[in-house]
């Protein structure tokens, strides 16, 4: 799906891509806002020589080419690039328009060192992000618990010897299908979410649910220490299908569904 982005009133070439859940750019339409050169192509060819030439090899190999609309009208090859590389591109564009980005990555960089040494402000960081967004702060209580929770999760997941993001992500599935009926993906899409936090777009009994699915699952990894991956997704399994239990009794009970359509937005956490 491509979309428009407009910077300073000129604008940027971007494609959602719904298989990765990334937005991706196209290079020389922001290198042209950047810069303003009249020929962004050319400029982007002698960059990334440079950019090779300094050794950032892998910036470069990760610009992928893909079909966007042309000025023209025409579907043709561009280089695009996802937020991380991109930003790491606009580090090196020596460009006045680069500074407030440059700015903002030193600025987190900044603040993620503050928080390793200081856990207590991530979190008020955390609630000063969701007051100024406008959620209420039951809401947040009940968000920041879940950040909470979760950490446990994914040390617990650590040391049961879960390293990487893609089976963090299908063991998050497991759970996440096992209580909602629905992988973590259409999850999103049943909320008509794409790059946003799908916990920042869960009514205060979704965060329950998947809390009390997060923890279970946290217990009982503690209590039969799964030795392989196999056995990690059946305790996920396990931990989710406790929630899965609640909730069915719960809609039983109520007669309302607990997972909703709405998001942020639609429920009103947000302006």
């Amino acid at each position: 799906m491509e979309k428009t982005a407009i910077f300073k009133g000129q604008k940027i070439r971007r494609l959602w891509d719904e298989e990765k859940e990334k937005w991706y750019f196209s290079v020389v339409d922001v290198i042209s806002v950047l810069t303003g050169s009249n020929n962004p192509q050319v400029y982007w060819r002698v960059f990334k020589k440079r950019l090779i030439d300094e050794g950032s090899i892998e910036t470069v190999t990760k610009c992928n080419g893909l079909k966007m609309m042309a000025t023209d009208g025409k579907m043709r090859i561009t280089d695009v690039a996802d937020t991380e590389v991109m930003l790491r591109i606009i580090q090196s564009i020596p460009s006045p328009n680069a500074e407030p980005f440059k700015l903002w990555l030193a600025r987190v960089g900044y603040e993620r060192i503050e928080e390793s040494e200081d856990p207590e402000k991530a979190i008020q960081r955390a609630m000063r992000f969701y007051l100024k967004r406008g959620y209420s702060k039951n809401w947040i209580n009940q968000r920041l618990k879940s950040i909470e929770i979760r950490k446990e999760l994914t040390d617990e997941w650590e040391n049961r010897g879960v390293k990487t993001s893609i089976d963090f992500a299908i063991l998050t599935d497991e759970i996440t299908f096992a209580w909602a009926g629905m992988k973590t993906k259409d999850y999103k899409k049943y909320k008509d979410l794409k790059k946003e936090n799908l916990r920042d777009n869960m009514t205060n009994l979704e965060l329950v649910l998947n809390m009390l699915a997060e923890v279970s699952t946290t217990e009982i990894s503690k209590k039969i220490d799964p030795k392989s991956f196999e056995e990690n997704k059946k305790v996920a399994r396990e931990g989710g299908a406790i929630a899965g239990t609640a909730k069915r009794k719960l809609e039983k009970r109520t007669g309302k569904k607990v997972i909703t359509k709405l998001n942020a937005r639609g429920l009103k956490l947000i302006e």
